[in-house]
């Protein structure tokens, strides 16, 4: 556990809040309060064209950036195994009953996708990175993310109706060309954000 909830020393709440002698229990305390930010941003629905998003995608990246590519995807693991408990913590619980097999339907690839792409946010978002490899880095999380939901949507996801998958181009057409401008968006959102974090750290020394 205090392997997996060690932080590099590089990144912004590192630099933000310098860990006491053990980081165990800050580790443990930062990752509660970012998934249940996870969980506010899941559950706030924005209107946009064309379809409403949540923030949901903008805290993963955004937390990932500013925690590191551990602590981030521990983070993003944590809010998971909340769901999994059958804690109504996901976009669509309810109605969608939480547990186990909720990461069976359609938008489970997406969230084992949220995992990986705040890892790389972390990466992204490490000290002395630059800014070009701050936007990279959150924009190829991004575009991981979407890979793992399409794929799996496209042929793994269990439907309400019986089937297995909807195929590439029904998956592309519902679950991401809607959502491409949204979240680039909240992709650059998110890195702005950490940008303008580490500005800040900066200026104080």
């Amino acid at each position: 556990m205090a392997e997996t909830l060690s932080l590099p020393a590089t990144s912004m709440v590192n630099a933000a809040l310098p860990a006491p002698r053990s980081q165990v229990l800050r580790n443990v305390a930062l990752a509660v309060v970012g998934s249940l930010l996870i969980i506010a941003a899941a559950k706030v629905k924005v209107p946009f064209w064309p379809v409403p998003m949540t923030l949901q995608t903008l805290a993963v990246l955004g937390l990932g950036a500013a925690y590191g590519a551990r602590l981030g995807a521990a983070t993003v693991a944590l809010y998971i195994a909340y769901g999994l408990a059958g804690l109504p913590v996901f976009t669509n619980t309810p109605p969608v009953a939480a547990g186990p097999l909720y990461l069976l339907g359609p938008t489970g690839g997406f969230l084992i996708g949220f995992v990986v792409a705040a890892a790389i946010a972390g990466w992204a978002g490490s000290r002395g990175a630059s800014l070009l490899r701050l936007a990279g880095g959150v924009v190829l999380a991004e575009i991981v993310l979407m890979a793992f939901g399409f794929a799996w949507l496209a042929l793994g996801a269990q439907m309400a109706s019986g089937a297995t998958g909807i195929g590439f181009a029904k998956a592309w057409a519902a679950g991401v060309l809607p959502f491409l401008l949204g979240d680039l968006i909240k992709a650059a959102l998110a890195a702005s954000l950490v940008g303008a974090g580490w500005s800040v750290l900066k200026r104080r020394g």
